[in-house]
């Protein structure tokens, strides 16, 4: 594995937990570096880091927040 993808790997917590829970991913990553961007969308769907999951977090936020307001009146 070339070394940038080797210091992004262990830069980002995600990606280490990531990687050791799915091992194929070094054998993919060391044969094609190109399939870097692959698996950092793979992350981010594992994890739910992906915008629309973001937004979607602080819509649930919103709504728990809104019913522990009603049910204080």
């Amino acid at each position: 594995m070339i070394l940038p993808i080797q210091f992004k790997i262990k830069e980002n917590p995600y990606y280490l937990r990531y990687l050791r829970a799915n091992s194929y991913w070094y054998k993919l990553l060391n044969r094609n570096p190109a399939n870097f961007r692959q698996f950092e969308e793979a992350v981010k769907k594992e994890y739910r880091l992906t915008g629309v999951d973001r937004i979607e977090n602080v819509f649930n936020t919103f709504e728990m927040l809104e019913k522990i307001l009603s049910s204080f009146k």
